[in-house]
């Protein structure tokens, strides 16, 4: 095997494909990135955890065939470190060791046989009927506002997962982790009119966040199967399975209407969470919030180290309510926010608390209060 290829190309390729790469490595080569060459201008790189699958193409200038696979993270580091010429790779046929080259520049890193390298996980038969294109920037948007309520994704249960729901032109995506719920919905271009609910590993669509910048597509094919879930661009693919169950009727939960409501600047609110946050109690992180007419009082106290208290003004008519929260839920909401004023629906104390930017309709979070003491 020997190629030549741009360091920022390969950079950029690993970088999309190495967090797919195994954790807990119950067999070695999951912790490596396989590199084959595909024709004489492209190299395929690959890595998996055998749950999700991720396959960036690379342009390289490819003089001899071959394929093997190099530990991720020292790939990475000496790519990292390269200067901006192009790189050598080199192998001779039969050996696992990788010569790599730039400019004064010279390592030799021994790798695994790519025969190691479960095929199934990117070799696989595409079929168009199951396929539908979405927008690159709506999706991404989608899973950002929606997706952060979704519970740790190393938990097996469905609430570890992201439901996409697609119907006619509208995708609906939410999350929830049984003490907060996120729903967006964004238009889309459903040419077939394809109805379908998936719930996807939130690590799949998070990974595909973060590679969305390497794609200069507008758009992407997603191929749906019983068990698999793919998005195809030109230079990428990430294969994925899918949860199997039935998603808790997230829509039942959310009410149409608050008997309170109060309208609040997000900013404002971000930083004054931020500041009293100062002094909450790491065990519970609960901050209480008192509505009264055009104010909000936010308090945060800790037996052992104090107390910490700010008011803003808002825009509230209703009877005054006390109620509480753990914080780093509001702000997760918040940040999520691309509006200048929040509406925030209340009820009592200890109901479900509606959150709402001003500026649009399709995005709305709901978070569980904390009982006072």
């Amino acid at each position: 095997m020997k190629f030549y290829v741009k360091k920022e190309d390969l950079y950029n390729g690993i970088k999309i494909v190495e967090r797919a790469t195994s954790m807990k490595a119950l067999q070695p080569v999951l912790l490596n990135i396989l590199i084959e060459t595909v024709g004489n201008g492209t190299i395929r790189l690959v890595a998996t955890d055998l749950d999700l699958t991720v396959v960036a193409l690379v342009d390289a200038q490819v003089e001899e065939e071959g394929r093997i696979t190099l530990p991720s993270k020292k790939l990475n580091e000496i790519v990292s470190k390269l200067g901006d010429k192009l790189i050598t790779f080199e192998m001779a046929e039969g050996e696992n060791t990788v010569n790599i080259t730039c400019q004064n520049s010279k390592f030799d890193i021994i790798g695994i046989s790519a025969n190691e390298f479960p095929p199934e996980v990117y070799n696989i038969d595409l079929n168009d009927e199951n396929s539908f294109d979405i927008a690159v920037k709506p999706l991404t948007k989608a899973v950002r506002q929606a997706g952060f309520a979704a519970a740790n994704y190393e938990t097996s249960n469905l609430l570890s997962g992201i439901v996409c729901d697609i119907s006619g032109d509208v995708l609906e995506i939410a999350s929830t982790d049984g003490n907060r719920l996120a729903r967006v919905r964004e238009k889309i271009e459903n040419k077939d009119g394809r109805t379908s609910q998936l719930i996807i590993p939130s690590k799949t669509l998070n990974e595909f966040i973060k590679m969305s910048a390497f794609i200069e597509e507008d758009s992407v094919k997603i191929y749906t199967e019983r068990t698999k879930l793919i998005i195809k661009s030109d230079r990428t693919m990430t294969v994925s399975r899918l949860l199997e169950g039935q998603f808790p009727k997230y829509n039942q939960l959310i009410p149409n209407e608050s008997p309170k409501e109060a309208l609040v600047s997000v900013l404002g609110l971000i930083s004054a969470l931020e500041r009293v946050s100062i002094m909450v109690d790491d065990k519970t992180s609960i901050v209480k919030l008192a509505f009264s007419e055009g104010k909000l009082k936010l308090t945060a106290d800790t037996p052992d180290s104090g107390k910490s208290e700010e008011e803003l003004d808002i825009v509230y008519n209703s009877e005054d309510l006390d109620i509480a929260f753990n914080y780093k839920f509001v702000l997760e909401a918040l940040k999520n926010m691309d509006c200048d004023n929040v509406k925030i629906g209340l009820n009592t104390s200890l109901s479900a608390t509606v959150l709402r930017p001003d500026c649009e309709d399709d995005f709305v979070c709901l978070i569980m209060p904390v009982q006072i003491r």
